[in-house]
Order: structure tokens, then sequence, then C-alpha cells
């Protein structure tokens, strides 16, 4: 596949070595700063891309997906903090008959472990001696607090437990890649569900498998999509 990333930080350059590694082809990158209220995504620049990702800021990435789906190009995006456009955009990816992933979180383990989560606060609800509470560590870098993935986690939960509230925690700090906990406190023993990415490669791998679930499909789609076939 030719590919397109916008965004050249961290994942992006993650995301080129995995894609290279793998026979495709980066075929154009395109900076932060050199993509002004998305400029630098012309059709002519995109002509000839068959998947893009786009791993920006939460200001940088609603005009980037407008731009990419106005130009039909096929988009994974991994930025989060934008989730107020998500409808804007998505009428435009559907209107001009094109495809968007989107996801707080490309890790397959990850998404494993919000359903299992899920499950969790099935189990634990009625059990009213235990207080719930939610933990996530990133990198000092990460701009959004809390996480994506952590609100989702909270959702997730809080649907399968609604009578009880999942207070999140974030640290901002070091170069973590990504830590979420679910934890149940009681008055005799404690309960912990944890997922800890060890590298960016994780987020990487799901990015790019989505990349190559994209082709011939339209639509607006999560993750869940691509793993499971269904966004529940």
């Amino acid at each position: 596949m030719r590919l397109a990333l916008v965004g050249y930080g961290r994942m992006g350059r993650t995301i080129a070595a995995l894609a290279k590694a793998r026979g495709h082809e980066v075929a154009l990158v395109v900076d932060e700063a050199e993509n002004a209220g998305g400029e630098a995504l012309a059709r002519e620049s995109l002509s000839g891309i068959q998947a893009a990702f786009e791993f920006t800021t939460p200001a940088a990435a609603p005009q980037n997906l407008l731009r990419l789906a106005e130009a039909g190009v096929p988009t994974v995006c991994g930025t989060t903090g934008w989730d107020a456009e998500l409808p804007r955009i998505s009428a435009v990816v559907r209107e001009r008959a094109g495809a968007l992933v989107h996801a707080a979180n490309f890790s397959v383990g990850v998404h494993l472990f919000l359903r299992t989560a899920r499950e969790m606060a099935r189990r634990f609800a009625g059990h009213s001696t235990f207080d719930a509470f939610i933990l996530e560590e990133h990198h000092a870098q990460k701009l959004d607090a809390p996480s994506g993935t952590a609100l989702t986690l909270q959702q997730l939960a809080a649907a399968a437990d609604p009578a009880r509230r999942f207070p999140i925690t974030s640290v901002r700090a070091g170069a973590i890649p990504g830590i979420h906990t679910l934890t149940y406190d009681g008055p005799h023993d404690t309960v912990a569900l944890t997922h800890t990415a060890r590298s960016r490669e994780g987020f990487a791998a799901g990015a790019l498998l989505a990349a190559e679930w994209l082709p011939g499909r339209k639509g607006v789609f999560t993750f869940e999509s691509v793993l499971f076939g269904d966004d529940s």
C-alpha cells in the first residue's frame, strides 16, 4: 500500500518503520509544522495514496480529517481529544463515500482489556463494600488528560454498573507509554485489572492492521470493528 503519515512524532516514526518492514511504501510524510490548517493535504499531494495515518494534536486533527475525507483518502486516526467534532467529520466521510477508523488506542491488548474490564464491572455490580476507581499513567508529553482510553474504560464500566462511580486519576510523567488500571478496593481485599504498554510498537501494529483492513470499505468505524466485527 502507498501510505501517508500526517504527523511525524514518535508514533508517526514508529508506524513508518513498521510499515516499511511489512512491505508498504510511505509515499508522503506531512509534519505538523508544514501543515497549518491542513494546507499540505491537497488533492495533488494525496494522489495515489491508499491510506493515511493521522496522529497529530486535538487542535489539528479535525481539519486534517476533513481534508483527507474531501480528498477521498481512507484514514486511520489515533489522535484523541476531538470527539466533539466527530459528528461533523463523520457526515463528510459518508457524504464522500470515504472511510475512517478512529480509536483512542490501537493496541489489540487494550481492546481485550476493555472487554475484560466490562465483564469485571458487571461481576462487581451490587457489591457496595468495594470502591472503584481508574488510574491512568502516560509520558509527560501527552497532551490530553484523562486519556481517551481511560474515558472509554470509565464509560464501559459505568454502563455495566450504573450505580457506581468510576473516578479517574491521571499521571503525566517521564516516558511511560501507557498504563491503565481498574481497581476495586474493599475493607478486606483489593482486585485490580491492569494493562501496561511496553512500547509504541503495539499501537503502531494495530494502526497498520486497521489501514490494511480499510480497502473496499466505506463508513466510519472504531478499532473494535476491525478486531471484532462490531462496535459493541
